[in-house]
């Protein structure tokens, strides 16, 4: 039977900390069922968003292991795999997959800066043949702003060509939207799903075959992202994807994991969920009241979230 694959909305979920800054996993799990009771298709859990290169490979096992414990099922879960040591790739990527997980999203290696294309496909390549599991599914993770090392449409298509199952689509977090449309029509007509990075290319992704989005903001938004997903025909998709960018804006006025965090923070009541790890810091005093402010101001809500304080 042809494994399923997740198309929708994404979230990249925040990782919550304790006191100390160890992952606080009982919070974790409560906030991914939250998200997904509240229409989020799959979590892409160990993101950018979620500090994932903040935490070790036995920290990102164990909370994907206490997830399963929880009751999250594997099959909505697309775990961050990409590490600069390719053993730990492997690692990650053999445990989440024997788990049963929707696929992987996977960061090319970002410490070495200027490497040859070819470097970047063997990266990938010799993950896939590690693992050595006809169930992995990669998603290539494009951001090169932060990891300055890209992923072009032509190593795209050499990783294909090579490993047609296992390379299964692409986040684009480039925020170009030339980009976007580049992959988008590179791609049309395949199986290569491409999601954009953020829900402000969400219609435009939708409208030219995109599978969605992954974005920090589905963390805080996850309903309504959902509703144009599933109305981006209808004749107010474009009114819905103007609500969904007034509130990113909003809240990528400030720095964005913080402010996600803190958003999640103001509407629980509960400033731990404010919390990062360094080197990130929290909002200030000052930036908390300005985003609460501009909250309030949208008439931004997140429904039963009160239960996560």
């Amino acid at each position: 039977m042809k494994q399923k694959k997740i198309k929708g909305v994404l979230a990249p979920v925040i990782t919550p900390f304790r006191q100390d800054l160890s992952p606080d996993g009982g919070r974790f799990a409560a906030h991914c069922k939250w998200l997904l009771a509240q229409g989020a298709s799959g979590l892409a859990i160990f993101g950018t968003t979620s500090e994932a290169n903040s935490l070790s490979v036995d920290e990102r096992i164990v909370l994907f292991d206490e997830l399963l414990a929880a009751g999250v099922p594997a099959e909505r879960l697309m775990p961050g795999t990409g590490c600069c040591a390719l053993t730990d790739s492997v690692r990650l990527g053999r445990h989440v997959v024997a788990k049963g997980c929707a696929g992987v999203l996977m960061l090319p290696p970002f410490y070495y800066k200027g490497v040859p294309e070819a470097g970047v496909f063997r990266s990938f390549a010799e993950t896939i043949e590690r693992v050595g599991d006809a169930r992995l599914r990669i998603y290539l993770y494009h951001i090169p702003q932060v990891s300055q090392v890209p992923i072009p449409i032509a190593l795209i298509e050499r990783l294909r060509s090579a490993y047609p199952t296992a390379i299964a689509g692409i986040k684009d977090s480039s925020g170009d939207p030339a980009n976007l449309r580049a992959l988008l029509d590179a791609f049309a007509g395949t199986d290569f799903d491409v999601f954009p990075g953020s829900e402000l290319l969400l219609l435009e992704g939708l409208r030219h075959g995109g599978a969605g989005c992954i974005t920090a903001t589905g963390n805080v938004n996850p309903g309504p992202i959902a509703k144009l997903y599933d109305n981006w025909r209808s004749a107010d998709a474009d009114a819905m994807q103007a609500g969904l960018d007034a509130l990113r804006r909003a809240i990528q006025a400030f720095p964005m994991i913080p402010a996600v965090k803190a958003t999640v923070a103001h509407c629980t009541g509960d400033d731990a969920w404010s919390r990062v790890r360094p080197p990130l810091v929290e909002l200030d005093a000052g930036e908390k009241a300005q985003l609460a402010a501009a909250l309030h101001k949208l008439g931004f809500e997140m429904p039963g979230i009160a239960s996560l304080g």
